[in-house]
């Protein structure tokens, strides 16, 4: 039996979600699991054996413009795996609006909506003023296989400038997080 994308996307996501609601109210409590896994990060901003990021892959942002990973190589990237239904990533698009905003200069925040067709994404986009671009990862099977596989959603890349995929979060992760992150490789 082949399931197709959009039920694949369904299944792999509710797994994640309840995998992380098992562990939220645990590890994410303050000196919880997770944050102190967060606070002891290696010294290191990018490991030695880092995996280089696809930065060969081209996709049509909503307004079907053709967008070039590969042209914001220099910045810092972080690339977020995202759709509308997801209430994890609902809750991740205001800290990825206000780290583009204090960080304009040297990250650049990308949203890959992963099953949702651009008449989705717009009033969403607009909705929650997300301001970085939002590409379109619907039918793009060449876009997880570079990046997945995904059990889930959300997921994200911190992608260093020389392009190298320095971490990755399956599933929701803090603002603090995703700062730190970034943070060190500036």
């Amino acid at each position: 039996m082949s399931m197709n994308t959009s039920d694949r996307w369904i299944s792999m996501s509710a797994v994640a979600l309840a995998a992380g609601l098992l562990t939220f109210d645990v590890g994410c409590q303050p000196g919880g699991a997770l944050e102190d896994q967060f606070v002891n990060l290696s010294a290191e901003a990018c490991p030695l054996d880092a995996a280089p990021a696809d930065l060969s892959l081209s996709l049509k942002d909503m307004n079907g413009v053709d967008v070039a990973l590969a042209s914001f190589k220099g910045k810092v990237i972080l690339l977020n795996f995202w759709a509308t239904w997801c209430g994890p990533c609902k809750a991740e698009i205001p800290h990825f609006i206000e780290l583009q905003n204090q960080y304009a200069d040297d990250l650049q925040i990308l949203g890959i909506s992963v099953d949702d067709t651009p008449e989705d994404v717009k009033p969403y986009a607009k909705e929650y003023k997300m301001n970085y671009p939002v590409l379109i990862g619907l039918h793009r099977e060449d876009v997880e296989l570079a990046y997945g596989p995904f059990f889930g959603i959300p997921q994200s890349f911190v992608i260093s400038r020389d392009g190298r995929i320095c971490r990755k979060h399956a599933g929701i992760a803090t603002k603090e997080q995703f700062e730190q992150e970034i943070k060190a490789l500036l």
